[in-house]
């Protein structure tokens, strides 16, 4: 076992157990896994994120880039490995199953204001850049073959285009579009889109994954001359944070690398070799940027390495060996 994994086993219990299944890929039936995962279950922080999504969908969502709404909650238990059979877990996703909308995909509560196109009112509805996220959850959690999950997909999927997902919304948000020309991709709904594909059997080989990946890897080459949607892959979107909340370097490397097509990419290495100069020298990853709204996890500060924000980076770039 090398340093850094050791490293990684005696940190935080979401890190200890991610990096026995992730980096020594250790079955669930292997003992020291099984004692890991009881002891993330079991942690003060874990429960208090399961408690809080009794209530879902819980407040509306004003922000996609609010880390601290139960939409990102909800997709950090997945990512740290929960499933529906978990204490917990079952009754918010059942919830969630229980409301698809017409059109397949799972809404969230939101209000978009009048002068944005919306109707000013709490309502629930999906867009393309949190619909895909409660289906990547959904999957994770053991859902993947559920007929609802499996409309959602096929609904999301096809609204890809030839240079990957634009910016979509449900009837229910009538003219609410992002700050951009309609003809372009939006790069965080096409993130997301890819990130839930990738979890789902079968739908990692969906004629709209190539050029997803293609438009995802396109705008990291051009990115001092496109900005589609705002979106921008300047300094700030080079800083390492966590969790994976919106459209930065680590975020798309963790996607990306999952796809086999596009591990030996030279523009994904490129990325993934500016990620790999920021760790230290004994291979850990310190946060460079944080969100507030889970300062008191082991990435909620910027003057240590984190485990978590390690554990995510070392996967990746395992994958693009």
């Amino acid at each position: 076992m090398d340093t850094l994994t050791h490293w990684l086993l005696s940190g935080p219990p979401w890190a200890a157990y991610r990096a026995q299944v992730d980096l020594l890929n250790l079955p669930a039936a292997d003992p020291q896994v099984a004692a890991a995962r009881v002891a993330m279950l079991a942690d003060p922080k874990v429960q208090a994120l399961v408690a809080g999504l009794a209530n879902w969908p819980g407040v509306p969502l004003n922000s996609h880039k609010s880390a601290g709404h139960p939409l990102h909650q909800l997709v950090f238990l997945a990512d740290l490995g929960l499933t529906r059979a978990d204490p917990g877990v079952a009754p918010f996703c059942e919830r969630v199953l229980s409301q698809p909308s017409v059109q397949g995909p799972f809404p969230v509560l939101m209000n978009i204001p009048a002068h944005f196109g919306g109707s000013g009112k709490d309502e629930l509805a999906w867009a393309l850049c949190d619909a895909p996220l409660l289906l990547y959850a959904l999957a994770c959690f053991g859902y993947a073959e559920h007929p609802a999950v499996q409309k959602a997909a096929e609904h999301l999927a096809g609204l890809g285009r030839a240079n990957g997902w634009p910016c979509a919304v449900s009837p229910e948000l009538g003219r609410f579009r992002g700050p951009g020309s309609k003809g372009d991709p939006c790069p965080y709904a096409n993130l997301v889109m890819l990130k839930a594909l990738a979890q789902i059997p079968g739908c990692r080989e969906h004629p709209a994954v190539q050029p997803g990946l293609e438009a995802a890897l396109a705008l990291w080459t051009e990115r001092r001359e496109r900005h589609p949607y705002m979106f921008f892959m300047g300094d700030d979107f080079c800083k390492l944070k966590a969790p994976l909340v919106w459209y930065d370097i680590l975020h798309v490397l963790d996607v990306l690398s999952r796809f086999p097509a596009a591990q030996s990419d030279p523009r994904l290495q490129e990325l993934a070799a500016r990620v790999r100069a920021k760790a230290d020298a004994e291979g850990r990853f310190t946060p460079e940027s944080i969100w507030t709204a889970w300062k008191d996890w082991d990435f909620g500060q910027k003057k240590q390495p984190s485990p978590w924000l390690t554990l995510i980076a070392e996967r990746a770039l395992r994958r693009m060996a």
